[in-house]
């Protein structure tokens, strides 16, 4: 799925912060400090940027034609 551009719950802007959270957790750092750094305070949107899976690779192989 494509990252949500709101989280669900207070409706703060989300989806300019996936792509360096991303590269970020992937070079090691924690998950705790990379969202106290982006000014993810609040635990409804931690959830959605924890809860996100990718999935639009694997939905792609699909499309009709």
């Amino acid at each position: 799925m494509i990252i949500p551009i709101r989280c669900f719950s207070c409706g703060k802007p989300l989806a300019q912060l996936w792509e360096e959270y991303i590269e970020r957790v992937k070079k090691g750092e924690d998950r705790k400090k990379v969202f106290d750094d982006l000014g993810l305070e609040r635990y409804c949107c931690r959830a959605v940027m924890l809860g996100h899976v990718e999935l639009i690779e694997e939905a792609a192989q699909f499309k009709k034609f």
